[in-house]
């Protein structure tokens, strides 16, 4: 089990698997554990009651669980049951060989297995960035497994297709996407200089101070692991190579869209054009707020879902 103490500090107890990693969070105790889900294993924190309705946070690239560590203690204390993975290929998750196991099928089908582990039907869906496209495909396919859904910072795929064809604005600032299909190449920048490029990718698209020395020296560990460089570019790699359906119908769960304005790579008119495409919708603009809305606006973000959930 990892405690959270009232200075910040996760100490392991138990599995000598435990990771011990300082988190400035509230008190809260949490559970490191291993799920097998479709076919690959997840490493999951968890943390509060087993009983309690279920919130799943699902993180994005270049992150793993941990940037959702500020948000995490504030939905236990409001008597949520929190389940955070790293996903497939992602820190302590398992990486599986080949770009194909990356399509978002496979990425979908891990989530809604992952709330079948917590012998639940369904629970809320979070997901920022990467994990917002998983948490949208998980709604519009499997709309049974989810009670309400909040998207930070992540489109509709339907509303990114069509900016994408017809703003070129954001085609400009989909550039490393693009560049990210190449072999071989974006693993050996990425990891240059003791991963230089994915720290600047962090630090230079966020608020100043937003991403600490020390907090960074998690993710260069989460970089490092076997493995992990490839398997985390793998998910833009399949994107393209295996490119998902496009979802045709409203988005049926009840949803929250959260925004930050001064998103650097996604364009500010795909907030509205995401919600828009939900039967049931709210929109958050969070001004003077960059995409890392987790890290630069907790506080907000975590009272927007907890708003969200209690509606």
């Amino acid at each position: 089990m990892l405690v959270l103490d009232q200075v910040g500090s996760m100490e392991p107890h138990g599995s000598a698997s435990d990771a011990a990693l300082d988190v400035t969070v509230p008190l809260v105790e949490l559970r490191s554990s291993r799920r097998t889900v479709n076919g690959v294993d997840l490493h999951v924190v968890t943390g509060g009651d087993e009983s309690a309705p279920l919130v799943v946070l699902l993180h994005g690239f270049p992150e793993f669980w941990y940037g959702w560590r500020q948000v995490i203690g504030p939905l236990v204390d409001a008597g949520y049951r929190v389940v955070v993975p790293d996903q497939r290929g992602y820190n302590r998750s398992e990486k599986p060989d080949g770009v194909g196991s990356y399509r978002l099928t496979e990425l979908t089908r891990d989530v809604v297995e992952l709330i079948g582990t917590e012998d639940r039907e369904r629970a809320a869906v979070v997901g920022h960035d990467w994990g917002g496209m998983v948490a949208w495909s998980v709604a519009a396919y499997h709309p049974e497994v989810v009670d309400r859904l909040t998207i930070v910072n992540a489109p509709h795929p339907t509303a990114y297709q069509r900016q994408l064809v017809s703003n070129p604005a954001q085609l400009r600032r989909s550039w490393y996407a693009l560049w990210f299909q190449l072999p071989w190449l974006p693993e050996r920048v990425a990891r240059y200089d003791d991963y230089r490029f994915l720290e600047r990718a962090l630090r230079e698209t966020a608020a100043p101070g937003t991403f600490r020395d020390d907090e960074l020296a998690r993710y260069r560990r989460a970089w490092d692991r076997e493995g992990a460089l490839t398997a985390m570019l793998n998910w833009y790699r399949a994107a393209a190579r295996y490119p998902p359906r496009t979802p045709t119908d409203p988005i049926e769960p009840p949803t929250l869209v959260v925004w930050g304005e001064d998103d650097t790579a996604l364009v500010p008119s795909l907030a509205v054009d995401s919600a828009m495409l939900c039967a049931q919708r709210r929109l958050e603009l969070l001004p003077e707020t960059s995409h890392w809305v987790p890290h630069e606006a907790p506080t907000r973000l975590t009272e927007a879902v907890l708003a969200h959930l209690a509606d």
